[in-house]
């Protein structure tokens, strides 16, 4: 057993990040000094860029800047703000009306958009104001966007699934989509039990029911934003359409609803919104390609199997291994972005977690929430900084109101965990998955 290669790789990349280079050319230059360890000059580089090409070939990825840019055309567009208006209907009889409001309204955006960090920018952008308005403690309303934009990721249609598909080796993108449904669904519902309670030991009050009539014209005004769902999911799920399929329907229908039936977003915006999804794009797609090569090395030094063998001496209970890759994970997204994470970790942990006769979908789903924490939590936590900034509050003084729902994200990720039927009722039952 030449554990050399795996010392070089893991040794160079975290050096290489500990000086400031960024993360994917940090991954591509220790996989170039791998791969030399192994082969000649000549052969590495040939292999590198092999590899890097190979994880572009699929078509299943396309989907991604499709989701991308349908996400940013509903920041831009006014769709988010119909789906907030919707939001507060239903979040107004409860204690801290308005922090229920910010979950919702990452839950219904997330439905439609798959990303976090813009669900956080457009939820966030519209509630701050509000709850600074009622008197909320904005380090309290920062902290509950930074949580809730998380359910984005579990919550169809979402990126992070599609990449986890594609690096798991072809995991159903429709199983995935549904898996995430009812653990997204259940975060969000803690969420706002956590929400409440704190709401309520602050002196926060509800606003009453709305009126039929009230209710009736927030859901009117956004129905034809949540027609997206039905179109994507009712489009993967029956067969007529592909992933990449339904997302290219998606962004025409979003545009269709911002220039021509909300007429909030002009021609000449497209620029801007196309630009600002070539960039993240651009940054996604090399992570892409670059840890596609990085998991090749990995799987040709033997690492999956070094790894079973490790846990097979600690301990041979599979909820003792569970623990322990959740223990990693965690750790791992302290410090490191959920796509660089789940790109460089799945091929480590998903044939660990298979040889203990775990389903892949139910372990997408358990390692998605996982990482979903570690983008709330500093050093590295993008949707931390994100919704501290919308909020105007200084990243630090927001930690100390975001640990009950670090508890109660714990807590969710243990249940679905431990109960794989939560992540594949749904494929089992409209799919007849049987992975």
């Amino acid at each position: 057993m030449d554990i050399l290669p795996l010392v070089i790789l893991f040794a160079s990349f975290f050096v290489l990040m500990a000086i400031g280079l960024p993360i994917s050319f940090a991954m591509g230059l220790a996989t170039i000094a791998t791969l030399i360890t192994m082969f000649s000059l000549e052969q590495a580089l040939f292999i590198f860029a092999q590899k890097v090409v190979v994880g572009y070939d699929s078509f299943t990825l396309l989907a991604l800047p499709f989701f991308i840019l349908a996400g940013n055309i509903m920041s831009t567009g006014g769709i988010a703000r119909r789906l907030i208006n919707l939001a507060k209907m239903a979040g107004r009889p409860f204690p801290g009306s308005l922090a229920h409001t910010n979950i919702l309204a990452n839950m219904l955006f997330g439905s439609v958009s798959g990303s976090a960090v813009a669900s956080a920018a457009a939820v966030g952008g519209v509630m701050a104001p509000e709850m600074r308005r009622a008197g909320y403690d904005m380090r309290f309303g920062a902290a509950v966007n930074v949580v809730s934009c998380t359910t984005g990721l579990l919550i169809p249609p979402s990126g992070t699934f599609i990449i986890y598909s594609l690096i798991s080796g072809g995991t159903s993108v429709a199983a995935l989509f549904l898996a995430g449904y009812i653990p997204g669904i259940l975060l969000g519902l803690t969420l706002m039990v956590v929400a409440g309670f704190i709401a309520s030991r602050a002196g926060l009050r509800g606003e009453g029911l709305p009126s039929l009539r009230e209710f009736g014209f927030a859901f009117a005004d956004a129905l034809l934003p949540l027609g997206l769902v039905v179109i994507i999911m009712g489009g993967i799920i029956s067969g007529i359409v592909t992933a990449t399929e339904a997302a290219g329907i998606g962004v025409i229908y979003a545009l269709f609803l911002a220039l021509v039936v909300y007429r909030e977003m002009k021609v000449a915006d497209l620029g801007k919104v196309i630009l600002e999804t070539s960039i993240t794009t651009g940054i996604v797609m090399l992570l892409v390609g670059i840890s596609s090569a990085m998991s090749w090395t990995m799987t040709f030094a033997d690492m999956p199997w070094m790894i079973q063998q490790a846990l097979e001496t600690v301990s041979e209970n599979p909820l003792m291994v569970l623990l322990f890759i959740n223990l990693s994970l965690l750790l791992i997204g302290t410090f490191m972005d959920l796509t660089p994470a789940l790109l460089i970790f799945t091929p480590i942990f998903l044939p660990v977690a298979q040889e203990m006769g775990m389903d892949p979908v139910h372990f997408g789903v358990m390692m998605t929430m996982n990482l979903c924490i570690g983008i709330c939590t500093p050093p590295v936590g993008t949707a931390l900084f994100v919704g501290a900034s919308i909020a105007g509050v200084p990243v630090w003084s927001i930690l100390r109101p975001i640990l009950p729902f670090y508890g109660a994200f714990v807590v969710v990720l243990a249940v679905v965990t431990l109960i794989p039927e939560l992540s594949l009722y749904l494929p089992r039952t409209i799919l007849g998955y049987g992975g």
